[in-house]
């Protein structure tokens, strides 16, 4: 249904709120006055650009009248002009693109710099994957699609377009200010009779050019509104497309091992499918777009010739003022056709302002969700009174109570998906979904079930997330030697994609190096040894165990291996609740 005039001019105000409050905090930074000092710069560029459109619109006049009376020496003299003219309009053209150009690069830089500030805090980046599906199911519009695409590209697109456009805006502003009185007083006044009066309208060209223009604005929107939504959903299409390509080459191996390369075709092609056809639909809206904008511009070279024709011919003007007028006429019209002309801009502007504007309401959800877990530092793990749900509100565990003093050494088990990973997130302090209060060392550390080595040297894979070279040679190659891995001692410098170039097992040894490299007094293992075999994991937990309890601290394990429990002196069960009840497990503290 389409929207009122009221709906529309509410709509114009909450994007153009939108789009200050993306723009404003850049201009209001700690670069602010290197910022507003480089907007100064351009507008006033911009300014003398104008200028200079003047300049050369007397030019006109001045040059064709000498051709038309064959005056040479004023010919000579206006061309000795033009090359002063051209000259200064040179200088001011290419400092007006390298000011621009740097103006967009910084800000694109520092609007990089700030939302993977606020992106990698207080994992944010792992709390809105969390969210994402919950919100999409939902239906919620802070679902933050492909967060990747957000900062990279839909960051540059809006500086580039907010700068080009408000400039061009400008531009276009001033420039019918600086010509629109030149037009009024060239064009002279139209005379007609009707119904046996007579009638003059002054400034004909510039009531010419507002109704081309005004006629010509209210076709492109409607002929071009479809690229708006057509812009948001290509660039979606794209992300998705290019986003289970990277999950090939992430999980190649697994992929294929289980053959699933012609599944993984079939879910490449459909993805791509939805690219092609939703660019087909947004070529063809822009097909339609150009038939008129290209019709509109071509008919606007000849239009003031049309009008102004009658008075070349009956002598009342000559060629030079006629060329003014076509000049000045052409001025007002590219003025007034600014929205036209910028139209696809426009389009593609509006959909990043709005997938911007979803990213930044996506930060602002986490900002205003209350964080009902109390996180402490003390010498034992200790909760009260916790309570931990998943994302989408089933309550795994209710006001769980438990102790691990140090020189502890605790195995948490349960059903498979019973949720003891997520208890692990939750002693982490980055599961969102909790609430009660933990009390745990600060020394600590995790080793998840899937360890993220950086590609690169496999020192900086070793001593992640800290820099290399607070460790030693001797000692990255004593920590692999402990965790089993001497082999790879002496390719500290090597660079590459570890994650893929290891075994299972040994991505589990090389995390374990990590742990014995930096010697925490608390480690928390989520099924740390299950790729390893039997003499493996009982020399890797032996190791820990002597780490653990030399610096007097403890070791809390899921695994399920009996092997396992073998090293731990207490357990911690989750056992299944009946139907009905307030959360879906129960846990149970036991002695071994």
């Amino acid at each position: 249904m389409p929207m009122t005039l009221p709906e529309k001019l509410k709509a114009f105000k909450t994007f153009a709120t939108q789009a200050w409050a993306l723009t404003k905090p850049y201009f209001q930074s700690d670069e602010k006055w290197k910022a507003r000092s480089l907007l100064i710069a351009i507008i006033a560029l911009n300014l003398g650009l104008v200028y200079m459109a003047v300049l050369f619109n007397d030019w006109n006049k001045l040059f064709y009248d000498s051709l038309q009376e064959k005056n040479a020496t004023v010919f000579w003299a206006q061309l000795g002009r033009f090359t002063y003219l051209a000259f200064a309009f040179i200088i001011i053209a290419v400092y007006k693109f390298y000011l621009t150009q740097l103006l967009e690069m910084r800000w694109r830089a520092w609007m990089t710099g700030h939302y993977l500030q606020r992106w990698l805090s207080n994992h944010a980046f792992y709390k809105l994957e969390l969210n994402r599906f919950t919100l999409q199911a939902n239906g919620d519009a802070r679902n933050p699609d492909n967060p990747d695409q957000r900062i990279q590209e839909d960051i540059n697109q809006f500086t580039t377009y907010t700068v080009s456009l408000t400039m061009g805006l400008l531009n276009a502003v001033v420039t019918l200010a600086s010509f629109v009185g030149i037009l009024w007083g060239l064009s002279g006044g139209f005379a007609f009779s009707f119904n046996g009066s007579d009638y003059n309208i002054p400034g004909f060209m510039v009531w010419m050019a507002v109704l081309y223009c005004a006629a010509g604005s209210v076709l492109t929107h409607y002929i071009g509104r479809p690229q708006i939504k057509l812009n948001f959903q290509q660039q979606r299409v794209e992300a998705d497309f290019r986003h289970h390509m990277v999950r090939v080459r992430e999980y190649s191996e697994s992929i294929a091992l289980d053959k699933g390369e012609a599944v993984e075709r079939v879910q490449l092609d459909l993805r791509f499918s939805r690219v092609l056809g939703n660019y087909l639909a947004l070529i063809k809206a822009q097909k339609n777009l150009i038939w008129f904008t290209s019709f509109f511009g071509q008919a606007a070279v000849v239009f003031p010739f049309v009008v102004a024709a009658p008075r070349f011919f009956s002598g009342v003007i000559q060629l030079g003022e006629l060329m003014q007028i076509s000049s000045a006429f052409g001025q007002v019209q590219g003025s007034l056709s600014w929205f036209v002309d910028s139209y696809s801009s426009l389009a593609s502007w509006r959909a990043t302002t709005d997938r911007l504007t979803s990213f930044e309401e996506s930060f602002k959800a986490l900002a205003h969700d209350p964080v009902a877990l109390t996180a402490t530092d003390s010498v034992a793990l200790e909760t009260n009174n916790l309570t931990v749900a998943l994302p989408t509100g089933t309550v795994l565990l209710a006001g769980a109570a438990l102790r691990a003093e140090p020189g502890d050494s605790v195995l948490l088990q349960g059903p498979s998906g019973s949720g003891k990973s997520t208890l692990f997130r939750t002693f982490a302090g980055i599961w969102p979904f909790a609430s009660g209060a933990i009390a745990r060392p600060a020394d600590a550390m995790f080793i998840p079930q899937r360890p993220y080595f950086p590609n690169g040297p496999l020192r900086d894979a070793l001593a992640y997330p800290e820099a290399p070279a607070t460790y030693t040679d001797a000692q990255l190659r004593q920590a692999l030697t402990e965790a089993l891995l001497p082999q790879l001692g002496e390719q500290l410098d090597q660079a590459d994609a570890w994650s893929q170039k290891l075994s299972g097992g040994e991505q589990q040894r090389l995390a374990i190096a990590r742990v014995l490299l930096k010697k925490p007094k608390w480690v928390f293992a989520d099924e740390a040894t299950s790729a390893l075999d039997e003499a493996s994991e009982t020399s890797i937990y032996k190791r820990l165990l002597t780490l653990v309890h030399s610096a007097q601290g403890a070791i809390i394990s899921i695994a399920h291996r009996p092997t396992v429990a073998a090293f731990h002196t207490q357990r911690w069960e989750l056992e299944k609740l009946p139907e009905g009840a307030p959360a879906l497990y129960k846990l149970e503290e036991k002695r071994s």
